[in-house]
């Protein structure tokens, strides 16, 4: 089986005039680890399903800071934690509910403005499922249209699974920091995936050793392609 990584297409190249500005309803806080002494805040990790609207205390999570006690942050991720689902991560900056904002344009059948979130029409989601490609949540947003015959837009929620193969990654410790989670290197030039680390019930997922990267199966490459889909990139990732 061979697998992709899904991206976007260089602004300059797209046909399409697409364009959204939104935010989520809440997010966890950034975070200064007391164990390996890094400040930061991820932006792809997120949980358009999750409704935090009837949590108590849910409300100091509508704003974004950093947070320099670790428990105050273990304890805002404890509140969360029976909402998402088991496999999450809940990193620092892990963000929860739809996206809310304006959208304007004509989109393509999926639209990558950032390379770690998929957004993709209703009728285009109907599509791929119709194909029985596994791994495909659809979620609803709430990017508002002003003009007519706007597309119902909907976001993809991925599962994270699968890690970079030790051979190129640089030297050293390359586990996550066992307090926040964080990575101490970036993603690899000529990234190489762990085969036993993949899963085979999906079509398509987020690394988890890196939830900014968003691989799909070739099965998933070949349908896209099929069915004519537009202004999305794929690059191959050996598996070894």
């Amino acid at each position: 089986m061979r697998f992709y990584e899904l991206d976007s297409v260089p602004a300059d190249s797209m046909r399409y005039t697409g364009e959204y500005n939104a935010e989520r309803p809440w997010g966890l806080p950034g975070l200064h680890c007391p164990t390996c002494d890094a400040s930061w805040a991820g932006i792809s990790e997120a949980y358009p399903s999750v409704d935090l609207s009837g949590v108590p205390g849910a409300k100091q999570l509508e704003k974004a800071w950093l947070e320099e006690d670790f428990a105050k942050f273990e304890r805002l991720r404890a509140m969360v934690r029976p909402l998402v689902p088991s496999w999450a991560r809940l990193t620092p900056g892990t963000g929860f509910g739809p996206l809310v904002g304006s959208a304007r344009g004509n989109f393509a059948q999926l639209y990558l403005l950032y390379s770690w979130r998929v957004i993709i029409r209703r009728d285009a989601l109907e599509q791929l499922l119709a194909e029985g490609l596994r791994g495909l949540k659809g979620c609803r947003t709430g990017l508002r249209f002003r003009q007519k015959n706007a597309p119902e837009l909907m976001e993809l929620e991925m599962e994270p699974h699968g890690s970079f193969h030790p051979d190129c990654l640089p030297s050293g410790n390359t586990e996550p920091c066992a307090t926040c989670g964080g990575y101490d290197y970036d993603v690899p030039k000529q990234p190489v995936l762990d085969g036993a680390s993949l899963p085979e019930h999906l079509d398509i997922f987020r690394l988890r050793s890196r939830d900014g990267v968003i691989v799909i199966s070739e099965r998933f490459a070949d349908t896209l392609r099929r069915l004519d889909f537009e202004e999305f990139s794929l690059r191959e990732l050996p598996v070894r």
